[in-house]
């Protein structure tokens, strides 16, 4: 196993736009152990202050992940339990998904539990043909606790969402596709991920983080809430140079000739 079972690099596209690639890296199964856990939080908490322009999770080795190491679970007090999953929510869900930029997720093969619900928490989801999922925290008697059931819900719908918890069963890429948890399946996964990332970092990402703000209230209270922020939220892109440097260029040379600095 290698000393830091993830790894944060920052690069820059040809435009010369900050992506950000996180991958999960621990020599073997990926398993979210504690050391993952800490590793992870302390890269969405750079992230965080840091934002860069767009995002890409992804992994080496055979798997995406293995899942949790049960060790996490064992012997723990309700209390305990609770403080756990709080502090997944506030340290790895609410800020990964509170990021103001894109962020994509790569998986090339299995991904379990831990894996998958923080998946479900980035904007696009892309996969390989052999790539299977799973929630299958079951077998332990428990319940996916990091917001996967709500957020397979919100992609598949309530029933197919209990259908996947439930049962625990793993369910390939072209099934997550047809479910709509899935966006896109390639033979080659991660080099349709980082040229993917790359051109929505190339974007307008103040746009980008107007899209997640407007969705995010959508999500959190309906169609008539988003409309209330929608205004407000879209009007502060006219301040933007990326917004008027657009508009010039489409008056001056027509559309898709602009570029983005993201600010």
């Amino acid at each position: 196993m290698t000393l830091q079972p993830t790894r944060l690099e920052r690069t820059t596209t040809d435009a010369g736009a900050e992506l950000a690639i996180l991958t999960f890296d621990d020599g073997g199964l990926n398993l979210f152990d504690q050391a993952m856990f800490d590793a992870v939080i302390e890269d969405i908490a750079s992230l965080t202050e840091h934002p860069p322009r767009a995002l890409l999770l992804r992994a080496e080795g055979k798997v995406v992940s293995g899942g949790v190491d049960v060790h996490v679970f064992d012997g723990l007090t309700e209390a305990e339990g609770t403080a756990l999953w709080e502090d997944m929510f506030a340290q790895i869900a609410h800020p990964l998904e509170d990021l103001p930029c894109p962020v994509v997720y790569a998986a090339h093969g299995l991904t379990l539990t831990a894996a998958l619900e923080i998946a479900l928490a980035c904007d696009i989801i892309l996969a390989a043909p052999r790539a299977k999922f799973g929630l299958v925290e079951t077998v332990v008697g428990l319940t996916p606790s990091m917001g996967g059931p709500q957020r397979m819900a919100e992609r598949a719908g309530s029933g197919r969402a209990r259908e996947f918890v439930m049962t625990g069963d793993l369910y390939d890429a072209a099934t997550m596709l047809e479910w709509g948890v899935v966006n896109q399946i390639h033979d080659d996964v991660d080099t349709a991920a980082r040229a993917l990332a790359a051109r929505l970092a190339d974007g307008p990402t103040r746009a980008h983080a107007a899209t997640k703000e407007i969705i995010g209230a959508w999500r959190s209270g309906g169609v008539r809430h988003a409309d209330s922020i929608t205004s407000a939220v879209s009007g502060a892109l006219f301040e933007t140079e990326d917004l008027k440097g657009a508009v010039r260029s489409f008056l001056d040379v027509g559309p898709g000739k602009a570029t983005y600095t993201g600010r």
